[in-house]
């Protein structure tokens, strides 16, 4: 039972799923708040939460200093970039093509990972999985809504996404190479904190001050984001150190985002239930998953050979 727990396709599943519950939080909070403002907020916290689990201020404090300048890059780039892109290009585009664009975020973090691993290169039976994991995404969200464009603004917005998934890739591969010898809990704690800060920032004075009051719903999502987002990033970060760990391979378990995030919504919301398109979706994604980890296991032989 421990190793299963230990295990990475489990604690990959596992952020997944976390993940996957944040859009009800989300959709919640930006009822009372600005995005930046929110975003900055929620992140913060969830900083501020692994500082407390981790307990040893002490050597928390030792290793930030000695790791000080990755860091505040990871912050920046990982917290602040990728964040600030996702929310501004969010708020530009029809909500069901910003879910798939940022859906498709596996198939940019490979492309980034072939050319920053030796090991990590997009073979055909790979680019075929992940592609078979795009169009299911594609299936599940246009299915669900229709998309109509409507200015040009929209095409900036799409720009935005695709730049935010460009960034979720380097930030990954920088995760993987640079971080070995940084606790991951350190890692996420300051990123989070810095990225957080950052945002909240930036959100004064381009979105204004909204500090309340507040209901208590907002508050309720913001404690749940603030709790998925501390424990999510904490593994992601855990499994992008490990050594045999593919970023590539890794990424693409986020193609059951949208497939937990349906699920949940069939037995949160009384108005949502399951439907023919959704759930060819959700087929068509689990033949991706299927096929990446046949092309995994078969370039593990290869290497062994």
């Amino acid at each position: 039972m421990k190793n299963i727990i230990k295990s990475t396709t489990f604690l990959a599943i596992f952020a997944i799923w976390l993940w996957s519950t944040a859009f009800v939080g989300v959709k919640i909070g930006l009822e009372y708040q600005t995005p930046f403002q929110f975003a900055g907020i929620r992140f913060f916290i969830s900083g501020v939460l692994i500082f407390i689990y981790f307990g040893k201020p002490k050597k928390f404090w030792a290793e930030l200093r000695v790791n000080r300048k990755f860091i505040l890059l990871l912050g920046l780039i990982q917290i602040f970039t990728q964040y600030a892109l996702f929310y501004s290009g969010l708020n530009l585009v029809p909500s069901a093509l910003a879910a798939m664009i940022i859906g498709s975020s596996p198939l940019f973090i490979a492309i980034v990972a072939h050319f920053s691993f030796h090991n990590d290169k997009m073979t055909p039976l790979k680019m075929g999985s992940i592609f078979i994991g795009v169009i299911g995404i594609a299936v599940i969200t246009l299915g669900r809504a229709k998309v109509e464009m409507k200015g040009d603004l929209e095409y900036l917005g799409i720009g935005l996404l695709l730049l935010n998934n460009l960034v979720s890739g380097y930030s990954n591969v920088l995760i993987s190479k640079k971080s070995k010898g940084i606790s991951p809990v350190v890692l996420s704690s300051t990123s989070l904190m810095l990225g957080g800060l950052l945002l909240f920032l930036v959100s004064i004075p381009v979105e204004g001050a909204h500090f309340g009051p507040f209901p208590p719903e907002y508050y309720y999502s913001l404690a749940w984001l603030s709790l998925i987002s501390a424990a999510a990033i904490t593994i992601w970060y855990t499994l992008l150190k490990r050594p045999k760990v593919k970023v590539s391979v890794l990424n693409v378990w986020k193609f059951l985002i949208p497939v937990s995030g349906a699920t949940l919504s069939w037995l949160i919301l009384p108005d949502e239930n399951p439907d023919m398109v959704s759930i060819t979706g959700m087929v068509i994604i689990a033949i991706s998953l299927l096929a990446l980890n046949y092309s995994n296991r078969k370039a593990k032989r290869n290497e062994k050979i």
